[in-house]
């Protein structure tokens, strides 16, 4: 009987013990997960640039809530000594005015030429809203894009005589939260060096969620995210993805 009385009670603390350390352990999970959360939220939001409608409005109170800064130049084009500059954007604590502030946008390539970096990488990653490509060679450098832009991530991808610039990036405020950032629907820029120019791939309504390369081809495989609550945005745990092939070379779907 003692034995029995002994068994109960060890098993009865062991029980307790259990059960406390289950409650920690939920707790601390919970805890991890809305931190986690709030954290992504907060980089969603700082990384987005304000929608053309926040700017309007800004516009008209002659004030500013952001300003972009140049990042170092990124050697991507060993042979003709091409690099690009990634344009970021940093949001202030409060609105301050223009009146008598400097052009943001003003640069010259003496300024890229004194900041060169000869390091040699496949991707960038940050928080951007433009590149610009700079040849040191003949002093030119141009904006990738004409339009406001957000994104996140600049990738190379070198084939034989060929290098191109792929990047995802948002220009609209498709879920409606006041600023362009990685919530909204993102399409794929590619940019080609050797012809100069750059080629938009996307799907109205539909997220440029990933994509792949194709046996060292230039053809691609997208897979795209489906906005089936039609809010905006896609939402990769409760939403469906489609895959399409795209051709390179004559632009089409397949």
């Amino acid at each position: 009987m003692k034995i029995e009385k002994y068994n109960q009670k060890l098993l009865a603390i062991l029980g307790t013990v259990g059960v406390i350390f289950l409650t920690v352990a939920l707790i601390a999970f919970i805890s991890i997960t809305i931190m986690e959360h709030h954290r992504l939220n907060d980089y969603d939001t700082e990384t987005g640039i304000l929608s053309d409608e926040k700017i309007e409005r800004l516009q008209k109170e002659n004030k500013r809530e952001q300003v972009i800064s140049y990042e170092t130049p990124k050697l991507v084009d060993t042979l003709n000594s091409i690099y690009i500059v990634p344009v970021s954007h940093k949001t202030l604590n409060e609105k301050e005015d223009i009146s008598g502030l400097l052009n943001a946008y003003s640069s010259s390539a003496n300024d890229f030429n004194r900041n060169l970096d000869s390091r040699y990488s496949g991707g960038f990653y940050g928080a951007f809203n433009n590149v610009i490509i700079y040849n040191p060679k003949d002093g030119i450098n141009k904006k990738l894009f004409d339009k406001r832009v957000n994104f996140n991530d600049i990738k190379t991808e070198y084939f034989d005589k060929e290098t191109l610039l792929l990047i995802k990036a948002s220009e609209k405020d498709t879920y409606k939260d006041g600023v362009i950032n990685l919530k909204d629907f993102k399409s794929l820029y590619i940019y080609s060096f050797s012809q100069n120019k750059m080629e938009k791939v996307g799907i109205d309504g539909m997220d440029v969620y990933n994509y792949k390369f194709i046996n060292n081809s230039k053809d691609l495989v997208i897979r795209f995210g489906v906005d089936k609550n039609n809010d905006g945005q896609y939402e990769e745990y409760n939403e469906p993805t489609l895959i399409k092939k795209y051709n390179f070379k004559t632009g089409k779907w397949h």
